[in-house]
Order: C-alpha cells, then sequence, then structure tokens
C-alpha cells in the first residue's frame, strides 16, 4: 500500500482543499492528512484569523470518505520523520523554510515529493477577505 501525506491548516474548509485531497490521493492508496495545532499557527502569526479549532478541523477532515487517517502536528519539517509514509503531497504555495526541510527530509529517505496545483480561483484568504467586507 502508497501512502500519502499532505499537510495544512485547512481552516475556512473549502472546496480548494478538497481537490487537494483528491490530487493527493491519486499518488496512492492511502491518505494521511496532518492538521496543524491552532495554538502553534498563532504562535508563528499572531494576526491570524482562525475560525476553526483544531478539534474541529479534525472533525471536518475526519468525516471526508478520501481521507483515510487525520494527524495533528506543529512544523511540518519534525513532522516527516515520524510519519510512515511514502508521498509527501504539497501544495505549490507551501515554500517556506520548514516545507524546505521536509522536502529535504523526504528526498534523502527515498520518499517521493509531489508539487499540487492550487484550484484556480479560490483560496482561504480570499474567503477570509470577503468575510471580512460583510462586516
Amino acid at each position: 500500500m502508497k501512502k500519502v501525506l499532505t499537510v495544512g491548516v485547512f481552516d475556512y474548509f473549502h472546496l480548494g482543499h478538497l481537490r487537494l485531497f483528491e490530487k493527493a490521493k491519486k499518488n496512492g492508496d492511502y491518505l494521511i492528512v496532518a492538521v496543524q495545532d491552532g495554538d502553534c499557527i498563532l504562535k508563528t502569526k499572531q494576526d491570524a484569523d482562525v475560525l476553526y479549532t483544531t478539534e474541529q478541523r479534525i472533525e471536518l477532515i475526519k468525516a471526508l470518505k478520501i481521507v483515510d487517517e487525520v494527524v495533528v502536528y506543529q512544523d511540518v519539517d519534525k513532522l516527516v520523520p515520524k510519519i510512515e509514509f511514502d508521498v509527501l503531497a504539497l501544495g505549490e504555495d507551501q515554500t517556506h523554510a520548514g516545507f524546505q526541510q521536509a522536502v529535504l527530509w523526504s528526498k534523502e529517505n527515498g520518499k517521493a515529493v509531489v508539487r499540487l496545483s492550487r484550484t484556480p480561483g479560490i483560496c482561504s484568504s480570499l474567503i477570509k477577505d470577503n468575510l471580512r467586507a460583510l462586516k
């Protein structure tokens, strides 16, 4: 069985997230989604506008048929050595230093790395901006 790991915050869950999971799952048989812990988000982005708690985001993602397993993480570079997977599937915008370290570790340890394109016209930032405009 080929296991695929993808990671993210997945707050303001939208069609783009679902499409990411669908694209990721095409690279294997078993999809592991790692959800970033809310406390960690607020440590690195104090002004983050987080809608759902970590537990709520886990519940949302676990309910999806396409997802086989959900785990929580704080730092992606510390997560990848702890998870059993074959393919690391990342969005094209996941490029900060932690992701670069995770990609390097994955490649050094015989894991495939795939970059998945965004769904055009939809992203969490646009949703947040639209909601702010309604206030």
